[in-house]
Protein backbone atom coordinates (compact mmCIF):
# COMPACT_ATOMS: atom_id res chain seq x y z
CA UNK A 1 0.00 0.00 0.00
CA UNK A 2 3.16 2.30 0.09
CA UNK A 3 3.07 2.57 -3.79
CA UNK A 4 1.95 6.10 -4.49
CA UNK A 5 -0.44 7.28 -7.11
CA UNK A 6 1.19 9.59 -9.46
CA UNK A 7 -0.39 12.95 -9.82
CA UNK A 8 -2.40 13.24 -13.28
CA UNK A 9 -0.84 15.84 -15.26
CA UNK A 10 -2.78 19.06 -16.25
CA UNK A 11 -4.79 19.10 -19.55
CA UNK A 12 -2.65 21.09 -22.61
CA UNK A 13 -4.45 24.28 -23.59
CA UNK A 14 -5.52 22.87 -27.51
CA UNK A 15 -4.47 25.31 -29.47
CA UNK A 16 -7.60 24.95 -32.04
CA UNK A 17 -11.01 26.96 -31.49
CA UNK A 18 -13.81 25.22 -30.60
CA UNK A 19 -16.06 23.93 -32.75
CA UNK A 20 -18.80 23.40 -30.86
CA UNK A 21 -20.49 24.56 -27.34
CA UNK A 22 -20.87 22.49 -24.52
CA UNK A 23 -24.62 21.77 -25.40
CA UNK A 24 -22.96 20.66 -28.89
CA UNK A 25 -24.90 23.04 -30.91
CA UNK A 26 -21.67 24.45 -32.54
CA UNK A 27 -20.53 27.91 -32.34
CA UNK A 28 -22.96 30.81 -33.24
CA UNK A 29 -22.20 32.19 -36.87
CA UNK A 30 -23.02 36.04 -37.54
CA UNK A 31 -26.02 37.33 -37.34
CA UNK A 32 -26.55 39.05 -40.90
CA UNK A 33 -24.00 38.36 -43.62
CA UNK A 34 -21.24 41.65 -44.39
CA UNK A 35 -22.59 43.56 -47.43
CA UNK A 36 -25.99 44.18 -45.09
CA UNK A 37 -25.93 47.27 -43.11
CA UNK A 38 -26.66 45.39 -40.16
CA UNK A 39 -23.34 43.66 -39.61
CA UNK A 40 -21.57 47.58 -39.62
CA UNK A 41 -20.63 48.12 -36.17
CA UNK A 42 -21.90 51.57 -34.57
CA UNK A 43 -18.58 53.36 -34.61
CA UNK A 44 -18.70 52.55 -38.43
CA UNK A 45 -22.22 54.08 -39.16
CA UNK A 46 -20.89 57.11 -37.38
CA UNK A 47 -17.94 57.37 -39.51
CA UNK A 48 -20.55 57.11 -42.29
CA UNK A 49 -22.78 59.58 -41.13
CA UNK A 50 -19.71 62.21 -40.83
CA UNK A 51 -18.35 61.42 -44.21
CA UNK A 52 -22.08 61.82 -45.84
CA UNK A 53 -21.86 65.89 -43.90
CA UNK A 54 -18.48 66.14 -44.94
CA UNK A 55 -19.54 65.26 -48.72
CA UNK A 56 -22.40 67.71 -48.47
CA UNK A 57 -20.38 70.38 -47.05
CA UNK A 58 -17.53 69.57 -49.66
CA UNK A 59 -19.99 70.78 -52.78
CA UNK A 60 -19.79 74.21 -51.25
CA UNK A 61 -16.60 74.65 -50.01
CA UNK A 62 -13.98 72.45 -52.30
CA UNK A 63 -11.21 73.76 -49.97
CA UNK A 64 -12.33 71.22 -47.48
CA UNK A 65 -10.77 68.49 -49.44
CA UNK A 66 -7.43 69.42 -47.63
CA UNK A 67 -8.72 69.06 -43.47
CA UNK A 68 -8.70 65.92 -42.30
CA UNK A 69 -12.03 64.61 -40.26
CA UNK A 70 -11.50 62.62 -37.78
CA UNK A 71 -13.78 60.12 -35.43
CA UNK A 72 -12.83 59.56 -31.69
CA UNK A 73 -14.93 57.82 -28.96
CA UNK A 74 -14.53 60.86 -26.41
CA UNK A 75 -12.82 63.55 -26.09
CA UNK A 76 -9.68 63.60 -23.59
CA UNK A 77 -9.83 65.59 -20.16
CA UNK A 78 -6.60 68.33 -20.19
CA UNK A 79 -5.02 67.80 -16.71
CA UNK A 80 -3.77 71.20 -17.00
CA UNK A 81 -6.84 72.97 -16.79
CA UNK A 82 -8.39 71.17 -13.67
CA UNK A 83 -8.81 68.07 -14.88
CA UNK A 84 -12.24 68.19 -16.69
CA UNK A 85 -14.49 70.90 -18.09
CA UNK A 86 -16.15 72.60 -14.72
CA UNK A 87 -18.98 74.03 -15.73
CA UNK A 88 -18.57 73.37 -19.75
CA UNK A 89 -20.68 70.75 -20.93
CA UNK A 90 -18.42 67.73 -22.72
CA UNK A 91 -17.63 68.87 -26.19
CA UNK A 92 -19.15 67.08 -29.42
CA UNK A 93 -16.04 68.03 -31.72
CA UNK A 94 -13.15 70.12 -32.29
CA UNK A 95 -10.59 71.62 -34.47
CA UNK A 96 -6.44 71.32 -34.49
CA UNK A 97 -5.10 74.10 -36.71
CA UNK A 98 -2.54 72.70 -39.49
CA UNK A 99 0.85 73.03 -38.21
CA UNK A 100 4.46 71.44 -39.17
CA UNK A 101 3.09 69.97 -42.12
CA UNK A 102 0.34 67.98 -41.22
CA UNK A 103 -3.50 69.26 -42.49
CA UNK A 104 -6.24 70.81 -40.38
CA UNK A 105 -8.21 68.53 -38.13
CA UNK A 106 -11.59 68.78 -37.51
CA UNK A 107 -12.81 66.10 -34.64
CA UNK A 108 -16.26 64.49 -33.84
CA UNK A 109 -16.84 63.05 -30.58
CA UNK A 110 -18.66 59.66 -30.78
CA UNK A 111 -19.98 59.02 -27.96
CA UNK A 112 -21.22 62.71 -26.56
CA UNK A 113 -22.81 62.57 -29.53
CA UNK A 114 -24.74 59.29 -29.56
CA UNK A 115 -25.60 60.12 -25.89
CA UNK A 116 -27.37 63.23 -27.08
CA UNK A 117 -29.41 61.48 -29.49
CA UNK A 118 -32.05 58.83 -29.68
CA UNK A 119 -32.42 58.04 -33.15
CA UNK A 120 -30.42 57.77 -36.47
CA UNK A 121 -32.31 60.65 -37.87
CA UNK A 122 -31.54 62.53 -35.11
CA UNK A 123 -27.92 61.57 -34.37
CA UNK A 124 -26.82 62.68 -38.55
CA UNK A 125 -28.43 66.05 -38.04
CA UNK A 126 -26.53 66.42 -34.66
CA UNK A 127 -23.60 64.89 -36.41
CA UNK A 128 -23.91 67.59 -39.60
CA UNK A 129 -24.40 70.43 -36.95
CA UNK A 130 -21.43 69.12 -35.63
CA UNK A 131 -19.55 69.72 -38.72
CA UNK A 132 -20.96 72.59 -39.74
CA UNK A 133 -19.53 74.33 -36.37
CA UNK A 134 -16.33 72.94 -36.66
CA UNK A 135 -15.97 73.97 -40.06
CA UNK A 136 -17.15 77.25 -39.44
CA UNK A 137 -14.55 78.06 -36.92
CA UNK A 138 -11.54 76.61 -38.37
CA UNK A 139 -12.56 78.83 -41.91
CA UNK A 140 -13.18 81.84 -39.32
CA UNK A 141 -16.68 81.90 -40.85
CA UNK A 142 -20.41 81.88 -39.32
CA UNK A 143 -22.14 78.06 -39.15
CA UNK A 144 -24.65 80.30 -41.47
CA UNK A 145 -21.85 80.72 -44.25
CA UNK A 146 -20.84 77.22 -43.89
CA UNK A 147 -24.38 75.81 -44.43
CA UNK A 148 -27.13 78.08 -45.37
CA UNK A 149 -29.49 75.87 -43.72
CA UNK A 150 -27.69 75.26 -40.27
CA UNK A 151 -29.77 75.50 -37.35
CA UNK A 152 -33.26 74.75 -39.70
CA UNK A 153 -34.94 71.73 -38.13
Amino acid sequence: MDNPVPPVPPRAADPRPRRRDRHGRGMRGPVAPPQVPLSASRAEVFADLVQDSVERLERRWPQLADIEFVVLEVPRLNPGRGGGWGDEAVPLGGTIAAHEGRPARVVVYRRPVEIRTKGRDERAALVHEVVVEQVAELLGLTPETVDPRYGED
